[in-house]
């Protein structure tokens, strides 16, 4: 756990992916199209992946581990938590006050 979140602060915001997986690619892209330079940290890249992925699993309670994305060091949610933000016009506020946006 304590992995997951040094790694979740290690900038504005930080997704966490695995590479094989549709709706990964598809957060990753909502957030470069919007201008932000996310950190993403691909598990299936990293030997201790699993270590986090369970953990990730933990902080969630249900659902798939994939994609977390973390703004602000805050665990925000997956693929459903940020597309809800993101349309009812949440999303973009939140990264600007976790300085990931400058618009």
């Amino acid at each position: 756990m304590d992995r997951v979140m040094k790694l979740a602060s290690e900038r504005a915001v930080v997704i966490f992916t695995l590479s094989s997986c549709c709706m990964c690619h598809t957060m990753t892209r909502l957030f470069y199209d919007l201008g932000v330079n996310a950190l993403v940290h691909e598990l299936d890249q990293d030997p201790r992946g699993k270590e986090i992925e369970s953990a990730l699993l933990k902080l969630l309670g249900r659902g798939p581990p994939v994609p977390v994305v973390f703004i602000g060091g805050k665990l925000i949610g997956g693929t459903n938590k940020i597309m809800s933000l993101h349309l009812g016009g949440e999303l973009i506020p939140m990264l600007k006050n976790a300085g990931a946006l400058w618009l």
